[in-house]
């Protein structure tokens, strides 16, 4: 009744409209104060861009829309479990059974919120983060950022494509080595220049449904259900290194320093696929015109992000409870190579012939996909970083001629990251300490991005709330005290 009664209304309203453009054709002021007034689009206007699922006037969210609109938010947390997650996750279950399955919960609005805070960065202002970044401050604070992060990026690199590379061998022993990272790199590297943006989205997204095996494992390892339900509530605390070290390593994983990035830079993306950009603007002093964001696009904005974060905590909290109940259980508490961790899967096909050799399948079939879509993210995020540092063009939708310096960086990225594997450390425990190191360079780049994220000039009347900074604040200092504690058991 009140949307008829509302046509009913705007019809009337068109109806003078039309009377006084009879009486007075010569007053076009008159015609335009009533067009406005009757709140339809003036005939000159032009028609918005309806392409994107975002870009809607409506305020409820459909579920249709919704799906439609899960994107850099879903990417985000999926690539959240790489192959260096699903390591340290698998670790924490084989070392502590279900006593960090709490950190899954604790975990999901802490990372909710500073994802969004990225995304809320990129959509509104259409840079990157590090553009941001240097525009608040200046080249001498986000250069050494940059530095951090491109250090991080490249280890947890080499980590995963090694970790890729020997999921590999558990298929196929006789592949040496060095031809499986070798051809992972090119490939990688390959995929991002050539193949476009909206089609590389997509494949991104199908990626992510190799993490689908541990969910079905954990519900078939199972256990005492009220143990794993208290477990995952109640805080389980033991003062000791390794659990301080998995303790970091654990939020290094989760919140990490390239998913702010990432996050920032494709949301500004989003905004060029949506033409509210010509392209990312890279430089933040330049006359470019930010864009026009509709208060329903941030709310779809913050669904995804919200969507992707509880995919990547319901994974890893599957995770934890299947090497918890297969490894853990059996006195298994300490994963050196990739075979120990694939025998996590094997409750899923007990039942087979050859169940090993089944679950070793699995595992490899897991860390690749997650690999091929992680190690993208990575490098991806060094590009935007770098680009916005240096003002050069950037962006996954641009071709290699338009934005050379941006893939090269990309390629650089990989490529570093493809000789660490040839210094002899286990790729299972690299994947570890690679998340030890994001969680201990995450900390500077968190408190750089509460500043931006309260700061009135830069987003305006979109700054954080209360919550946001509240759940910002126990982040920063949780992973700062964390880091502390675990660099002092470590002397001990």
């Amino acid at each position: 009744m009140k949307n008829m009664l509302s046509g009913c209304l705007c019809l009337v309203n068109i109806t003078e409209v039309k009377e006084i453009k009879c009486k007075n054709k010569g007053s076009k002021h008159n015609l335009t104060k009533d067009i406005e007034e009757s709140g339809q689009p003036h005939p000159n206007e032009k028609k918005p861009n309806l392409n994107s699922a975002r870009q809607s006037h409506s305020n409820r969210l459909s579920p249709k829309l919704l799906l439609k609109s899960l994107g850099p938010g879903l990417i985000t947390g999926a690539s959240d479990d790489d192959p260096s997650g699903i390591a340290t996750f698998s670790q924490a279950g084989a070392r502590f059974g279900f006593g960090m399955l709490w950190l899954v919960i604790f975990q999901y609005p802490l990372m909710t919120a500073i994802q969004e805070m990225c995304a809320r960065i990129g959509l509104i202002t259409g840079s990157g983060l590090a553009a941001t970044i240097k525009k608040k401050y200046s080249r001498k604070v986000v250069f050494p950022l940059i530095g951090l992060l491109f250090i991080a990026n490249t280890i947890n690199i080499g980590a995963d494509i090694g970790a890729m590379s020997a999921s590999v061998r558990l298929i196929f022993p006789h592949i040496p080595l060095i031809v499986a990272t070798i051809s992972f790199a090119a490939f990688i590297i390959l995929a991002q220049i050539l193949i476009p943006y909206k089609k590389y989205v997509k494949i991104l997204k199908y990626l992510t449904l190799s993490l689908l095996a541990y969910v079905i494992t954990a519900i078939i390892v199972g256990g005492n259900w009220n143990q794993i339900l208290v477990a995952s509530i109640l805080p389980h605390v033991e003062f000791t290194s390794q659990y301080a070290v998995m303790f970091v390593a654990i939020f290094g994983t989760s919140i990490s320093p390239y998913l702010f990035f990432w996050q920032a830079s494709e949301e500004a993306e989003e905004d060029v696929e949506r033409h509210k950009i010509k392209e990312i603007i890279s430089d933040r002093n330049s006359s470019h015109n930010e864009p026009k964001v509709a208060e329903n696009e941030v709310k779809l904005m913050r669904a995804d992000i919200a969507t992707g974060i509880g995919f990547s905590h319901f994974i890893m909290w599957a995770i934890m409870l299947t090497t918890a109940g297969s490894l853990y259980e059996n006195g298994v508490t300490d994963i050196e190579s990739a075979d120990q961790a694939a025998k996590a899967l094997e409750p899923l096909v007990k039942s087979f012939p050859n169940a090993g050799q089944i679950s070793e399948v699995i595992f490899a079939l897991g860390i690749i996909g997650t690999g091929l879509l992680a190690v993208p993210v990575l490098a991806g995020s060094a590009g935007y970083a770098l680009a916005d540092g240096f003002g050069w063009k950037e962006g996954l939708g641009k071709k290699f001629k338009d934005a050379r310096a941006f893939y090269l960086v990309i390629a650089v990225s990989v490529l570093t990251g493809l000789f660490i594997n040839f210094i002899g450390i286990d790729p299972i425990q690299a994947l570890i300490y690679a998340a030890v190191i994001n969680g201990v360079v995450a900390v500077p780049i968190l408190i750089a991005l509460m500043k931006i994220a309260n700061d009135k000039e830069i987003l305006r009347n979109r700054t954080n709330g209360r919550l946001s900074n509240v759940l910002g604040l126990i982040t920063v200092l949780i992973m700062g005290v964390g880091v502390v504690i675990m660099f002092v058991t470590w002397k001990i």
